[in-house]
């Protein structure tokens, strides 16, 4: 990876979230109305944090789970649901904030809110790790060596999330691009789906790909993927 760029992008997308779009961010993860654009980001990102969940066992008890970019929470909330010890991190501690405070109280002790990089490897070893939105900044080359990093602290299975490279997600870039850089959002990098898993496969030659889904509605398209983990001693003896 590319260690500079990792963190300039990094660090944009930490100041954005932090100060740019927290509000903004905190509307648009609750339950308060919005309107147009918003509504269909917010219903598209639901559909994919169904899609993500359901992949996951519906059984968690005595399972780590680290949820990679948590934003505010509500996935996390969920696998904690299911009787995971969850680990959430992210970039802005405006959004952790906000996660905290949202925690439901019967979740006490369930989940461990961090502000930090979700690559790095004191976190420790995860049964599963999942990644909504998290990686959507990222050229290819990054998204795979992000992903080559957190596979040898994953048992069981990764999934993320990728803008896929679609006609419609390539205007929008180009469009995006025409405004000042202190009203834009940092950019999202659609990723053609099979050279994405191609690179993935040949980084993670034990690895399998498992289920994909795409979720697209007016102003929202995201691809998840799941990758699978070679069978361990530790797994296989749960």
């Amino acid at each position: 990876m590319n260690e500079i760029a990792y963190q300039q992008r990094r660090s944009e997308i930490e100041t954005y979230f932090d100060r740019t779009a927290a509000q903004a961010w905190a509307t648009l993860t609750s339950a308060a109305p919005v309107s147009g654009i918003r509504a269909t980001v917010r219903a598209g990102r639901e559909r994919t944090r169904e899609n993500l969940l359901s992949w996951l066992p519906s059984d968690l008890r005595g399972q780590r789970v680290l949820d990679a970019g948590c934003g505010t929470g509500a996935l996390a909330v969920e696998a904690a649901r299911r009787g995971a010890q969850v680990t959430a991190i992210d970039l802005s501690a405006t959004l952790i904030a906000l996660a905290r405070e949202r925690m439901p109280s019967d979740l006490a002790g369930a989940i461990d809110w961090r502000c930090g990089d979700m690559l790095d490897p004191a976190l420790g070893t995860f049964d599963h790790i999942v990644g909504m939105d998290s990686l959507i900044h990222y050229e290819r080359a990054e998204v795979v060596n992000a992903l080559a990093q957190l596979a040898p602290r994953t048992l069981r299975s990764i999934v993320f999330t990728f803008p896929p490279r679609t006609p419609a997600l390539v205007t929008l870039r180009w469009v995006g691009r025409l405004f000042p850089r202190g009203d834009r959002s940092p950019a999202i990098v659609p990723l053609a789906e099979q050279a994405l898993k191609r690179d993935l496969l040949a980084a993670l030659p034990r690895w399998q790909l498992g289920r994909g889904e795409r979720v697209s509605t007016a102003f929202y398209k995201s691809h998840a993927l799941e990758l699978l983990a070679p069978p361990t001693a530790d797994a296989l003896g749960r």
